[in-house]
């Protein structure tokens, strides 16, 4: 099963966090990619642990999201000084 990677936090936030952590949590190293009974919030949970562990390379998409994700977290927010 393809998905389409996650490139924005708009995307993201569609996305299921229980599945996403669940994927992620039970990502091993030589795990074949989730198959069609799993959707797309395990399978980012799946796909970034895999990045993570070095199984799969980091790509387009991880990188936009991790830069839209730094940028959000630099920008000022209310109350901050």
């Amino acid at each position: 099963m393809k998905f389409e990677p996650v490139r924005t936090l708009a995307d993201l936030e569609t996305l299921d966090e229980e599945q996403i952590l669940e994927g992620y949590r039970s990502a091993e190293r030589g795990d074949p990619e989730p198959g069609p009974n799993r959707g797309r919030s395990y399978w980012h949970g799946w796909r970034n642990r895999m990045m993570d562990l070095g199984e799969l390379p980091h790509d387009d998409a991880s990188r936009s999201l991790a830069a839209e994700y730094i940028a959000d977290q630099r920008r000022p927010r209310w109350g901050n000084k």
